[in-house]
């Protein structure tokens, strides 16, 4: 049977990713002075206007919001004031409270340790949040993601290089792509349709840009075997010169598709950007992907979707589920993660290295399938092996 799934990925200079980076910028700043910092780092902006908001709890002295905020967007490209929003003027205002006690004291001391009296170091830590998160590998690409989304991000991905080397002189920072993919059976098989939207100067020529993003970007990104006669559709407006900030509010977390799978599988509805490991919205997403990616990396199945929920100041999870969509068997996968992997907070925590500032990184162009990520590795198929 024949179906069409399609994914979308933006740009770095998309204004919620603008944010995301914001955020995930501060995170890392206080993580460098102080690994222990409790972040929920949420950031808004508008022409001329960033605003940070969120609960801090740091031993770090001093985190320079403003420095940061000004410094990440600079990365981005927003250097020059006629875009209507620019590093040097806009105004960066700080609304930081710290972490509510009653938050904390979930974190703090589990309710494994504070009812049941536990003594293993890894039930000290409380989830800090409830919620449901999801894992998910396939082995359709390199990277065990799946194809729509793993074209749509090497898509802006390619949009930001060709704008950064001066290739195409004429892109601006925003933009956003979409991949839509034919699939038989549960084999990607051609491309249906390309959709590039990206920021422009205002003197290049629509026939300019087109054949600009076409040549420089779409072809050198969709092999040719699967690009054939597809649809492609370059700025279907026709223009795009107003963008980033100057054109539509931006605000952290509003792209949790995009920073996930796609679509591909459904999404508990947590975001990542601007949160320390605690938040478990984060750290066992990245966990859930680390588990589904060995588990088809030793051969389990082919696919895997990974269901983990928790309970706020619990540090087990209430609930585990695992489904390998016919391709191995369910019951087997679920007793491997259930036995190989754990799945406490401070266990994720301490195996995947989160507290360290990596998360600048995780930002732009989704937060998996990096190969440099630690939840990227394949490094548990001997725990595999041993279930």
């Amino acid at each position: 049977m024949l179906r069409t799934i399609s994914s979308e990925s933006v740009t770095e200079g998309h204004p919620d990713k603008v944010c995301d980076y914001i955020a995930d910028s501060i995170l890392d700043a206080a993580l460098e002075k102080d690994g222990e910092s409790r972040i929920a780092c949420e950031v808004c902006c508008a022409t001329g206007l960033v605003v940070v908001l969120g609960e801090f709890t740091t031993a770090t002295d001093f985190i320079d919001v403003q420095k940061i905020a000004r410094s990440a967007i600079a990365e981005v490209g927003y250097t020059d004031p006629a875009l209507g929003f620019d590093s040097a003027t806009c105004a960066v205002l700080n609304a930081i409270n710290g972490q509510s006690p009653d938050i904390a004291r979930g974190v703090d001391e589990a309710i494994e340790v504070r009812r049941e009296k536990s003594k293993d170091k890894y039930d000290r830590v409380g989830a800090g949040d409830q919620g449901m998160m999801f894992g998910y590998a396939c082995s359709e690409t390199e990277e065990l993601m799946p194809m729509p989304i793993t074209l749509a991000h090497k898509l802006t991905r390619k949009l930001a290089e060709v704008r950064k080397s001066g290739e195409l002189p004429f892109l601006r920072p925003d933009g956003k792509a979409m991949a839509s993919l034919v699939y038989d059976g549960d084999t990607p098989v051609a491309v249906s349709n390309i959709v590039v939207s990206s920021q422009h100067s205002p003197d290049v020529s629509e026939s300019a840009l087109r054949e600009g993003i076409i040549e420089c970007v779409v072809k050198r990104v969709v092999p040719e075997k699967l690009l054939g006669n597809a649809s492609i559709l370059v700025n279907p407006t026709g223009r795009f010169v107003v963008g980033g900030p100057a054109g539509d509010t931006g605000v952290t977390g509003r792209k949790i598709i995009v920073d996930t799978y796609g679509g591909a599988i459904a999404h508990g509805g947590g975001a990542f950007s601007g949160k320390d490991a605690s938040k478990v919205d984060r750290s066992a997403s990245y966990y859930a992907r680390y588990v589904c990616k060995n588990l088809v990396a030793a051969g389990v199945c082919k696919k895997v979707m990974l269901q983990v929920g928790y309970a706020i100041g619990k540090a087990r999870p209430v609930s585990l589920f695992v489904d390998t969509y016919g391709t191995g068997d369910d019951e087997k996968a679920l007793k491997i993660a259930q036995r190989a992997f754990d799945f406490r907070p401070a266990s994720i925590i301490e195996k995947l290295g989160l507290r360290a500032p990596v998360y600048k990184r995780t930002t732009n162009y989704g937060h998996f399938g990096k190969p440099d990520l630690p939840w990227e590795r394949l490094d548990a198929a001997e725990a595999i092996k041993a279930v």
